[in-house]
């Protein structure tokens, strides 16, 4: 269901050409990944990197400075728009992938790297704004899920572009090419997205504001539950992202299929987005979600023991893959849950929910990249631990009745947002869920 009474204008983006520009948005910063992953080898020989298991930390210090400054653009947006936060951010995109290509040594490639990771996170931040600013309920689902389906092409086709790009240049004109396609969508975005924050709805800039909106996330319990529940997942993801080139190429002996291997695992995951955009609005969100977990839990285990005795390449494809199809399911649905509650300040509800998430996802993968460092093989940690993980968390945000909690006496929220924190269960559960009064 639409946002009609947060959004009375006319929105004059069709669905489909909305769903490609969030998309977009997103696969700038994933292509900050996967379209370089193919020239990490070259990168650590010609910036002369002592140990090759370092140049992984080109994408570690990413994720991780993404993460970090999640925390910004969200306050930004809840008080500017969500169009002034995004244009600053795709031209700080351009710029740092420039300098990426400029750099000659390789910490001044991690310096460069960590910039681009502190810019590119409003572009993780606000299309989830966005959305929620728009749709609610599992039709917020379902369209993330979409959004995410598309998104999905960037690791598809990435590795493979940057191996045709290494073929005819150096790798410096990757992140030449980075630049070029954050210019088109910086021109998309400024022709074609409306501003989506309701006037009502603008905060104020004082930390006081801020650390309230941002603490009403981490105290709306469901908020919480369905939040962890993406991050542990996602870490398990970010650990093979992280381990990826180097686990196939040199642990299985695959580097040639390396792009294909990759970018196969990318379409069916785009296949189960896809899926599920069409199921959950049957189903619901909560119940496609949580039936995911247990398949992700037992595949999880299953590449464990797998792991621990040997395992070879056509057994490793199809296991990593089943899991990101669970993966799939998961993500969309959790995030779609956790953010429904917070209509008003949604900006500051998907930073601190793209904090935590990218934080824990990016330690919990370079966790998993110290255990292939140590074995040199399949790191169980990374399925192991998933499982583990999984099933705490299917304890943590299992139904329970709802609790009431005090009111904010603050006298920075509005009665709409005291409401929200005390009963979001009322608000979650599918997209008939009536809107809360103004």
């Amino acid at each position: 269901m639409t946002s009609d009474t947060a959004n009375p204008a006319p929105f004059p983006m069709r669905g489909v050409e909305f769903v490609a520009l969030m998309a977009a948005l997103q696969a700038l910063q994933a292509l900050s990944i996967d379209i370089m992953l193919p020239a990490l080898g070259e990168i650590s020989r010609d910036l002369a990197v002592p140990d090759p298991n370092q140049r992984q930390l080109i994408v570690g210090v990413f994720l991780i400075c993404t993460g970090l400054g999640s925390l910004v653009p969200g306050a930004l947006a809840d008080r500017y728009g969500r169009r002034p936060v995004l244009l600053f951010a795709i031209c700080a995109y351009v710029l740092s992938a420039l300098a990426c290509a400029l750099v000659t040594s390789f910490p001044m490639m991690l310096a460069a790297r960590a910039v681009a990771g502190l810019c590119t996170s409003a572009l993780m931040v606000m299309p989830m704004t966005v959305i929620r600013d728009r749709f609610e309920g599992d039709r917020m689902a379902s369209m993330q899920s979409l959004v995410s389906m598309t998104f999905m092409v960037v690791p598809m086709i990435a590795p493979m572009v940057g191996q045709g790009v290494m073929l005819v240049a150096g790798w410096r004109w990757i992140f030449g090419l980075i630049s070029v396609l954050g210019a088109c969508v910086y021109a998309w975005t400024a022709l074609r997205l409306p501003e989506t924050l309701h006037p009502d709805y603008r905060q104020e800039i004082r930390p006081r504001v801020i650390a309230t909106n941002m603490a009403l996330t981490l105290r709306t319990r469901e908020a919480v539950g369905y939040l962890f529940g993406v991050a542990f997942v996602q870490g398990a993801m970010f650990g093979y992202i992280n381990s990826a080139q180097q686990l196939v190429a040199e642990h299985f002996g695959a580097g040639f299929f390396f792009p294909a291997v990759f970018g196969g695992m990318a379409l069916v995951m785009a296949m189960t987005n896809f899926a599920n955009s069409r199921i959950v609005q049957r189903f619901g969100a909560r119940r496609v979600s949580q039936t995911a977990l247990f398949g992700y839990i037992a595949s999880s285990v299953l590449h464990f023991v797998l792991a621990l005795n040997g395992e070879t390449l056509w057994v490793f494809v199809p296991l990593m893959t089943f899991s990101m199809c669970m993966m799939s399911f998961i993500g969309s649905n959790f995030q779609s849950i956790a953010i429904q509650p917070f209509a008003r300040t949604a900006g500051a509800a998907a930073s601190i929910m793209s904090f935590v998430r990218m934080v824990m996802g990016a330690v919990s993968g370079r966790v998993d990249r110290a255990g292939l460092r140590r074995h040199a093989r399949t790191d169980p940690g990374l399925d192991g631990g998933s499982g583990p993980d999984g099933a705490c968390l299917r304890a943590l945000f299992r139904a329970r009745p709802p609790v009431p909690s005090p009111q904010l006496s603050c006298g920075l929220l509005s009665r709409r947002q005291a409401a929200l924190s005390e009963g979001p269960l009322s608000v979650i559960r599918g997209a008939g869920a009536p809107r809360l009064p103004a």
